[in-house]
């Protein structure tokens, strides 16, 4: 017993020796990383609009860490490349919710893409971040929809555009899912406003040949329409505004009004040719306001003083900021927690201050117009005086009526969201067609 005593004592005697290493804490472990994915086309036609949603979703993320991340975990983006292909969309999405583990995915830029991935998100219960204008006829649960729908952007354009060039209009798309719905839209709203059609036309999504372009050109001109609305994506672009100018058709004589096109585009091209020349979006880089000329300063030190910021990146930008405020507010990053905590959020975004509305969980937005500058940039020209309510289901139609039209175009391309290579044009939907 005495010599168990002598060596508690000597142990005792001994401790303050041993260094603060023996008397050291257990090391805090760091909290796990939040998966979160990052889903956009890095290669393939579409991806010269593309990259830039990709790096503001990365900024807004980087910006988040800095902060400290969210919930006190930083944010882990996954990248990856949808490669301009639809099933590629909805198959990576799958990985990133499955395998990945990924709590919300930021995604998408077609519609194509978006309708491809958004029976995946249902499935199994993720949460999709959409952030580009689109046509609407669409509400899911598991989608925010960042983008404008069709009363935010393009209708109150064309509406101005009657108002004061002329009546007469000249539908031309790639085309797939989003220019078919949305000239829809706009050939329903022009009947019920005194608007005429003075054509309507698509080409395949990626066509680049100048044959195949110029004839589509050749089509438009001989209509003489006193405008052209444009929602055509992509390298076609590039061509497009080429032969428009070989044709002689200037902004003057034949303005056309693009529902696509946005700075990141103009930055790739001659935009000399463009200018006169309008856009219909939400965001243009050249609005006023110390949160925007913040947002468009970081992404120009981040990216290069060349680089531009449109519609869809600001979009996405937008979105990263409305997923952390809402996974505070809900202490968590579950779907169903964080679904609700969006609900009637709001966030002072670079556009503007937007609201996420409670029913449908797209965003109060303004509408606005813009004119092209001959240095890439776009001047507003016309914006609305408040944010406008979000209507997915255009009140042209009849709701059913959009319903059956996305599934005749879905049906008649044999099962995809665009025109399969070598198929046949679809007839146009002209109301006697959408409706019963």
């Amino acid at each position: 017993m005495r010599r168990w005593f002598v060596l508690c004592a000597l142990a005792l005697l001994a401790y303050p020796l041993l260094g603060p290493a023996a008397a050291a804490p257990v090391p805090h472990r760091r909290p796990p990383p939040i998966p979160v994915g990052v889903l956009h086309s890095l290669t393939g036609s579409v991806a010269i609009g593309e990259k830039p949603i990709t790096d503001a979703t990365l900024m807004a993320i980087d910006e988040l860490n800095a902060r400290g991340g969210v919930l006190g975990r930083r944010v882990k983006p996954l990248v990856v490349d949808g490669r301009s292909d639809w099933p590629t969309h909805a198959a990576a999405a799958r990985r990133l919710l499955r395998r990945d583990r990924a709590v919300a995915v930021f995604g998408g830029y077609t519609s194509a893409s978006r309708r491809s991935m958004v029976p995946v998100f249902e499935q199994l219960d993720g949460l999709l971040f959409y952030p580009t204008f689109y046509e609407g006829i669409e509400a899911s649960r598991n989608v925010v929809y960042t983008g404008s729908t069709p009363n935010q952007f393009v209708t109150p354009a064309v509406k101005w555009f009657l108002d004061n060039r002329g009546r007469r209009f000249f539908l031309i798309g790639s085309d797939y899912v989003y220019p078919r719905a949305v000239n829809a839209v706009i050939r329903a709203q022009l009947e019920s406003i005194g608007g005429t059609v003075a054509g309507e036309g698509y080409l395949p999504l990626g066509e680049r040949r100048p044959q195949a372009v110029r004839k589509a050109v050749r089509r438009i001109t001989a209509a003489r329409p006193d405008a052209i609305v444009s929602t055509m994506v992509g390298d076609t672009n590039l061509t497009f505004v080429k032969e428009l100018e070989r044709a002689g058709a200037t902004p003057k004589t034949m303005p056309v009004l693009s529902a696509v096109m946005g700075e990141t585009e103009l930055r790739v091209m001659d935009a000399r040719p463009l200018a006169g020349n309008y856009v219909a979006m939400s965001y243009f880089q050249s609005l006023p306001g110390r949160t925007n000329r913040t947002f468009v300063d970081r992404f120009k030190r981040r990216f290069g003083r060349d680089s531009a910021v449109s519609d869809s990146p600001e979009a996405a930008y937008t979105s990263v900021l409305l997923w952390a405020q809402a996974v505070e507010r809900a202490g968590s990053t579950d779907t169903d927690a964080v679904r609700e905590a969006l609900r009637g959020a709001s966030l002072d975004s670079p556009e503007g201050t937007v609201y996420v509305d409670e029913e449908n969980l797209h965003l109060w937005k303004y509408a606005r117009l813009g004119r092209i500058c001959p240095d890439g940039q776009i001047s507003l020209v016309w914006q609305s005086e408040t944010v406008i309510h979000p209507v997915p289901y255009s009140p042209y139609r009849r709701r059913q009526e959009w319903l059956d039209l996305i599934r005749s175009l879905y049906d008649g391309w044999g099962g995809r969201w665009d025109r399969p290579p070598g198929g046949r044009e679809l007839p146009v939907a002209t109301s006697k067609s959408v409706m019963p």
